[in-house]
């Protein structure tokens, strides 16, 4: 039990330093293109920025929802997933608000990932938040598609940062 606690623990912090990564590129992204532009742009500049750094990068990731018995209700598309592991969802609105939240929350539940990056390059002010959830996933089937992978944590905590 200590061990698995532990591999979480360390999953988290290596997320966490991956986000942290991929933020600073986001970063450079928002100075060099300011605000204005479509959230697909913004998108697209970040993938080949981090394509560019040797980062591995899905565009438009699938992912499925299952009901408890293990049936598939519906999907969602994460913007970027980064080293099949970080979840990175970008907005281009004045400013981030609690349904942009909610949605990255319920992704890293469907995926079981407990970091995620949430961004916003429509504000002039960057924004990035660091997202870290611990409550576990709605489902353990995956019936209808490949899942991700991670471990999940015992507390129903959720943590939601400015970087």
């Amino acid at each position: 039990m200590e061990d698995s606690r532990v591999e979480h623990v360390e999953r988290v912090e290596e997320l966490k330093a991956l986000a942290a990564e991929v933020g600073q590129v986001a970063y450079s992204v928002h100075e060099y293109f300011g605000v204005g532009l479509l959230e697909k742009v913004y998108e697209t500049a970040l993938e080949h920025r981090l394509e560019k750094l040797g980062f591995k990068v899905e565009r438009q990731k699938p992912l499925n929802v299952f009901d408890e018995d293990g049936y598939c209700v519906g999907e969602y598309f994460v913007d970027l997933l980064i080293n099949d592991k970080l979840i990175v969802e970008l907005k281009a609105a004045k400013s981030l608000a609690p349904e942009h939240l909610a949605q990255v929350l319920n992704y890293m539940k469907i995926t079981r990932q407990p970091v995620a990056l949430l961004i916003n390059f429509g504000s002039y002010k960057f924004e990035r938040r660091t997202v870290i959830n611990s409550q576990p996933p709605l489902s353990t089937r995956s019936t209808c598609s490949t899942r991700l992978n991670s471990n999940t944590a015992k507390s129903n905590q959720e943590l939601y940062h400015d970087n």
